[in-house]
């Protein structure tokens, strides 16, 4: 069935790349019924940046990305800035560890003025390596991480973490960090969280599930905020991958077709889970900024 012209349709993590499908992913997305987009910056080359005016240059590129989708797509396109934690690990090799941790500061620290003025909308993804990595490197990781959160905090804006998967422990930790630099947790997004927990164990943080199959049957009765997201890489290497970006919209489609009655509680995630952890009220009738 069409998907009703007043509910939004949100993917709240993506990436796109020149490189890569780029303008027509979004079309893609839209022609499933997606409507809003969060876009989060990526590497486009293949090393990650060395100097802050690499990464002015990627988060430029997000932007302007950004700007192409809802002039040529017709797809509100939010920017979501930061240095990538895992390049760090690169960095520290080539710079030197506290030269590396001091280029992420500063990458920051820019990803907050492009949020203060009005060219993006939160700051991700941070936090820290997924994987395993050297011993010797955590409390430089862990810095940016905590200055990470002090620059969203003083900007006004959400934290979109990136990490390992976390279970119950793992949420209070990242709860109690919050709290140490005065983060509001409520503006505490975990992204590519794939394994729903029961929803008092989030210590109040916001988790971004993975779209896969059957997850939104699955949080549909959960109270916002929570949102839905594909990952979706945009690497010819990688058709498709995580998700392709027409899959919340068509997932949302096939539920309708099943239950049109959950349209209801579709706005969860779509409308008030915006609302609260951004502030603002995604338009479905309108593309362009909020």
């Amino acid at each position: 069935m069409p998907l009703p012209a007043d509910l939004p349709v949100v993917d709240h993590h993506c990436h796109l790349a020149p490189s890569g499908e780029s303008v027509e992913a979004a079309r893609r997305f839209a022609s499933a019924g997606g409507t809003h987009l969060f876009l989060a910056t990526q590497n486009y080359t293949a090393e990650p940046p060395t100097s802050l005016a690499g990464y002015q240059e990627q988060f430029a590129t997000t932007v302007g990305l950004a700007e192409r989708v809802e002039r040529e797509a017709a797809v509100t396109c939010y920017s979501v800035l930061a240095p990538y934690p895992v390049d760090l690990l690169a960095q520290a090799k080539q710079l030197g560890a506290r030269e590396a941790m001091e280029l992420q500061f500063a990458a920051l620290e820019h990803a907050g003025r492009e949020v203060e003025e009005g060219r993006a909308v939160a700051l991700g993804e941070v936090g820290r390596p997924h994987f395993p990595y050297p011993a010797e490197l955590s409390e430089y990781v862990d810095a940016v991480f905590r200055h990470a959160l002090e620059v969203a905090r003083d900007a006004g804006c959400p934290a979109i973490v990136h990490c390992e998967e976390l279970d119950a422990a793992g949420f209070q930790s990242l709860a109690n960090l919050a709290s140490s630099t005065l983060f509001p947790v409520q503006k505490l997004v975990k992204h590519y969280h794939r394994r729903p927990l029961p929803p008092t164990e989030y210590a109040g943080l916001v988790p971004s599930y993975l779209a896969r199959r059957g997850i939104l049957e699955e949080v549909l009765d959960r109270p916002a905020p929570w949102f839905l997201e594909t990952d979706f890489l945009d690497d010819p290497r990688r058709p498709g991958a995580v998700l392709d970006l027409a899959t919340i919209p068509r997932r949302v489609s096939t539920l309708l077709d099943r239950d049109p009655s959950s349209v209801e509680r579709l706005r969860q995630p779509f409308v008030e889970s915006v609302e609260a952890v951004y502030g603002f009220r995604p338009d479905p009738t309108r593309p362009g900024r909020k």
